[in-house]
């Protein structure tokens, strides 16, 4: 815990300027995300806003949080593994697994149960908190990923995710029914204006993106079986288009609709009440990754593995099968 006094010399500066001028050792950019992470108080009251202006006499302390490795740690964490040979991985991530250490998250995740599994062997390409990892799935999405061993399979892999010839399909249970049923996505993805855990279709600072969807069925109206292919690989794409096209995914915590709206909606299509609370009620975005195809970074093999949808959305889809 570190603490320090406001004087005269820094009245009326930014919070995370004044903290950099007393704290040695923690970069500015540092002090800024400790401050938005909330270990930071002013005279004892919690602050989250790195702008707000110091004054003479208040004091800051700074709960600084231990070190971590620079290294993430082996974890005998159980992967399912679809397919394994010398150059690479395809695993069926369940849904509640992180990808790779983060923020909140520097234990427990996919890579550490690939340091586990893979020992020395894993691709390093990634840098050190996400090696082996081609692409990445959100820690609530489930499905298919494929996972390099080597550095040659890496850049082979990585390579046809640029050029999109590594197919990336999901599945996704959205609100209402997409119209035309069948159709493309076409636009830019950068961070959310206002949210931090956001993205957003926008113009600023963000990069091109393309989804294209089909409508496999649908469900008196009120929710309908989507199934999307990517273009690109952006964070949050699949949510964040679907939401962009007004059918949001069904659980969806940063992107679904109001439970207001959604409620309507079932009511409209004479859901039951017993029903209707098991879909508003889903814990997470109902999105799969069912399916990915690649050429083997070795043999040059065509492949292609699919995934059946996992329990909850398996009963979810039930449930809206009831829906007339």
């Amino acid at each position: 815990m570190l603490s320090c006094a406001i004087g005269p010399a820094d009245h009326g500066a930014r919070l995370d300027k004044a903290l950099a001028v007393h704290c040695e050792g923690l970069s500015r950019s540092r002090l800024k995300a400790l401050i938005l992470d909330g270990a930071v108080m002013l005279d004892d009251v919690p602050c989250t806003d790195p702008s707000i202006k110091v004054k003479d006499g208040m004091t800051v302390t700074v709960a600084v949080p231990p070190p971590v490795a620079d290294e993430p740690e082996p974890e005998n964490i159980p992967l399912d593994i679809v397919f394994e040979d010398e150059c690479m991985l395809v695993i069926n991530k369940q849904a509640g697994l992180v990808v790779h250490p983060g923020a909140g998250n520097w234990q427990g995740t996919m890579v550490n149960a690939l340091l586990y599994h893979c020992g020395d062997s894993l691709s390093g390409i990634g840098g050190v908190r996400r090696p082996g990892i081609v692409h990445r799935l959100d820690k609530d999405t489930s499905g298919l990923m494929v996972v390099a061993k080597t550095d040659e399979a890496h850049q082979a892999l990585s390579a046809q995710l640029s050029d999109r010839t590594l197919g990336r399909y999901y599945t996704a249970l959205v609100w209402g029914v997409p119209s035309p049923p069948k159709g493309s996505i076409d636009q830019p993805i950068g961070r959310h204006p206002s949210s931090r855990l956001k993205m957003a279709v926008t113009s600023k600072n963000s990069r091109e993106a393309r989804t294209h969807y089909t409508v496999q069925d649908s469900y008196g109206g009120a929710a309908s079986m989507t199934e999307c292919k990517l273009d690109s690989g952006r964070t949050h794409q699949v949510r964040v288009h679907m939401a962009y096209l007004r059918h949001p995914l069904i659980g969806d915590p940063l992107y679904g609709l109001q439970r207001t709206a959604a409620a309507a909606l079932l009511r409209k299509s004479g859901t039951g009440e017993d029903v209707a609370e098991q879909l508003l009620s889903f814990p997470r975005q109902a999105l799969h990754a069912w399916k990915i195809g690649f050429v083997h970074p070795r043999t040059q093999e065509a492949m292609m593995f699919e995934s059946c949808l996992p329990d909850d959305m398996a009963e979810i889809l039930n449930h809206l099968k009831t829906i007339s």
